[in-house]
């Protein structure tokens, strides 16, 4: 009986019985019904020391559309080897990733279909598998959709050459938005609230872009304003994901306060609204004017109770009002979830990072002894302003906001410039610091330890702070992907957020962060990836322990409302382009010591890195050797699995769980297979170097019984063994005899002859392989 692989059981059953039933594999573009084979995720990103490379994609076997962007169904398929049902837990698990109803399980002899609407679950025959409207008549059914809501969220989203396709996670976040929307609007409820949490760096505006077009379009709102608290967020949003509508004529930014009621699309920063009571700029406008209204980054001040800001919303509270944030704010004091409601979808920093959309991080926390151990001053000691310095122990909290010493700072300096020149010295870099006269003194010691760069340009290293115009002024070369200056930045509090510097390698963090939200604001300036440019991770340099923020559960947890009542005032916001740098309050004594005669050093360094589960691991061998055995607890069990599955694949799972292989090569020092790296590691076994296993390769018996002819190409193969590793020669495809080192006899195919072709090829390298790990 023939024995038919997945592709074919893909091939003869499983596409016929779907074109049967009208599913169309035809269509382009996005408005293509069926996506065969289809990943949803790029891979996550692998640090392999100064190196990058891609995980395991996520990839569904058939994606299937009803309309523009609504997936479905999900269906998974297994050979005939396997039962009807054996895929439809992994169809179950990527239904609900990608947040589609009807998941699917198919051998080519019939279909398992789960109803994620019901929990029900049936077998069905070939013949049975139901047509698009059949699926689309359940869905909204059992939904409730009206056909008014029906004809909003089938509202095709908004595509044209050279525009990107919404990634899984951004079409969940448009669907559930548009379709909360429209059900609000056909029960006659005008106004409402909907929150979305999304990482820094997932694409907040691209999400707001496509849920402003399919309502708008469609209809349902005619007037929209898009609220944020930052020019450059604005300019940004403006140039990019909202061109299309700059374009069309039908797009104004508020300036000067001014409001022009001739226009459907406005974007203004908050503070271009507010203003006195009754001398609002707002008031220009009825209550009702607004059908929609976007809060761009809506965890900063505008949901609370005293703010300046909330006033806008209350104003205008006919609107539907829509929330977008990186960061719930949620603590005793304030609360978004509670103003916009519990989030309708969250994607976060760790789902960006293990789909591969955003860039993973390692740390270097970094131990300066007056920081470790503290600093007392002698009694009656004097300060450079000739201050006589209180006596008491000074630590780390603070340095550069009640004491500053001078050396620290050079430290400091020195380390970044160290790193930096180990690396890539024009990596994009930010500090940083305590304050602006902290940004101001770095800038300075940084200037001073990269002289020959800031020879070259005296832009290499900027201090950009809400004070100072020359600094803001270059803030669009600092984010630009094309401009090589400013390459360092010095800043305190300015570029913590909403700055989209997609080439930022590396944030050196010199001041403590006691803010969640603000800490992950400074970490999302690292988080975007650009591939092709090399921006694939990012490093921080930690001199103040404010990583350990990172083992926090609220760090990458689920937003939970603590809201007890009305906070503090935010503080005010000034009525320019920008806000500038909240001014530093040092308790209730604004004194400021500052000493020159104090010696700094560092004495510790920890490199840590992202590791399983999302947590942050130190990056030596007992973590490695604990990884490894938790998915291999015996060696037997280790060599089995290396013997009998593909081989980078489980390199891949190592590395994916956190294991640096090339940091293990490293430390180990001598050219041996990781395949011995992971015994001596994780088993205490003694290595045994390449060459040796190669020597008693041809001192075997199958070296022996080897056709004279085959021997040439053979010991070709244990050379690229040796040089490289087993991966080449294992690989299926035979790739490896397209090398030139094969030319000699004759090419790929003449050399695959010589073997006697492909299947005793194979057949050969498989003994081959054996002979080389017995």
């Amino acid at each position: 009986m023939e024995r038919l692989t997945e592709e074919d059981v893909k091939k003869r059953f499983i596409e016929p019985a779907l074109t049967k039933k009208g599913w169309d594999f035809n269509r382009i573009s996005m408005e293509k019904q069926v996506y065969s084979s289809t990943s949803f995720t790029d891979g996550k990103v692998i640090v392999k020391g100064k190196s990058a490379k891609r995980g395991t994609q996520k990839r569904s076997d058939y994606l299937l559309h009803h309309h523009n962007n609504f997936p479905i169904a999900i269906i998974e398929a297994k050979d005939m080897e396997h039962t009807v049902d054996a895929g439809i837990q992994q169809a179950i698990d990527y239904a609900t990733i990608l947040d589609v109803p009807f998941a699917y399980s198919s051998n080519g002899k019939g279909f398992i279909e789960h109803d994620r609407l019901t929990g029900a679950e049936r077998e069905l025959t070939m013949d049975e598998f139901p047509t698009s409207e059949e699926l689309w008549e359940r869905y909204i059914i059992e939904n409730n959709i009206t056909p008014e809501v029906e004809k909003v969220i089938k509202q095709p989203y908004f595509f044209r050459e050279g525009f990107k396709r919404p990634r899984y996670y951004q079409r969940i976040a448009v669907n559930r938005t548009v379709e909360h929307i429209a059900r609000l609007k056909s029960e006659g409820t005008n106004n409402g609230k909907a929150l979305l949490v999304m990482a820094t760096g997932t694409g907040k505006t691209m999400t707001a872009f496509q849920i402003i077009h399919r309502l708008y379009s469609s209809g349902v709102v005619k007037k929209v304003l898009y609220l944020a608290d930052r020019n450059i967020l604005i300019d940004q949003t403006i140039i990019n994901d909202f061109s299309y509508w700059k374009e069309k004529g039908v797009l104004t930014k508020v300036e000067k306060k001014k409001l022009d009621s001739s226009y459907d699309i406005f974007m203004s920063l908050y503070h271009q609204l507010s203003g006195e009571d009754d001398m609002e700029a707002f008031l220009q406008f009825k209550p009702t004017f607004f059908d929609l209204i976007i809060v761009d980054e809506c965890h900063r001040g505008s949901a609370k109770e005293n703010s300046a800001w909330r006033k806008i919303l209350e104003y205008f509270d006919s609107a539907i009002q829509i929330g977008m944030t990186a960061t719930p704010k949620e603590t005793e004091d304030v609360s978004n979830s509670n103003y916009f409601g519990d989030p309708i979808y969250t994607y976060s920093l760790k789902q960006g990072i293990d789909d591969g959309f955003l860039a993973p991080y390692r740390v270097l926390r970094i131990g300066i002894d007056k920081d470790l151990e503290g600093y007392i001053p002698e009694k009656g000691k004097i300060d450079v302003y000739g201050q006589e310095i209180e006596q008491r122990e000074y630590t780390s909290k603070d340095f550069d906001r009640k004491l500053i010493i001078d050396d620290r700072t050079l430290t400091v300096a020195k380390r970044i410039t160290e790193f930096l020149k180990s690396t890539d010295r024009y990596a994009k870099t930010i500090v940083f610091c305590v304050d602006i006269d902290h940004a101001e003194r770095m800038r300075r010691a940084l200037i001073n330890e990269n002289q020959d760069l800031c020879k070259i340009n005296e832009k290499y290293i900027m201090k950009i702070t809400g004070d100072d115009d020359l600094g803001k002024a270059q803030l669009e070369n600092f984010i630009d992907n094309n401009s090589k200056y400013p390459t360092i930045v010095t800043t305190s509090e300015l570029l913590s957020t909403g700055v989209d510097c997609k080439m930022c390698k590396v944030i050196v963090l010199d001041s403590v962060i006691q803010s969640m939200t603000k800490f992950k604001q400074i970490i999302g300036r690292g988080t975007r990836l650009v591939w092709d440019r090399d921006k694939r991770f990012f490093t921080i340099l930690d001199f103040r322990k404010a990583t350990q923020l990172f083992s926090d559960p609220e760090f990458d947890g689920p937003a939970t409302s603590t809201y007890v009542g009305p906070g503090e005032e935010y503080p005010p916001t000034p009525d320019d382009d920008d806000p500038t740098d909240p001014p530093v309050v040092l308790d209730d004594d604004p004194k400021k010591y500052r000493i020159d005669d104090v010696d700094t050093e560092i004495i510790s360094e920890l490199e840590l890195i992202y590791g399983e589960d999302g947590k942050l691991v130190a990056n030596h061998t007992d973590n490695f050797k604990n990884m490894i055995l938790k998915g291999y607890p015996t060696k037997e069990e280790f060599v089995a699995k290396w013997m009998s599955e593909n081989k980078i694949e489980l390199i891949n799972y190592f590395e994916e769980n956190g294991v640096d292989i090339n940091r293990l090569k490293d430390k180990i020092g001598f050219d041996v297979d990781i395949f011995d790296i992971i015994l001596l590691v994780a088993y205490g076994q003694d290595a045994i170097l390449k060459k040796e296993r190669v020597e008693n390769v041809i001192n075997s018996s199958f070296y022996n019984k080897l056709d004279s002819k085959v021997k040439g190409p053979i010991n070709d193969l244990l050379d690229i063994y040796v040089q490289q590793d087993i991966f080449p020669i294992e690989k299926e495809d035979l790739s490896v005899l397209e090398l030139p080192i094969f030319n000699k006899y004759g090419g790929f195919v003449p050399t695959v002859r010589l073997f006697g072709g492909k299947a005793k090829y194979k057949s050969i390298i498989k003994e081959l392989i054996q002979t080389i790990y017995e």
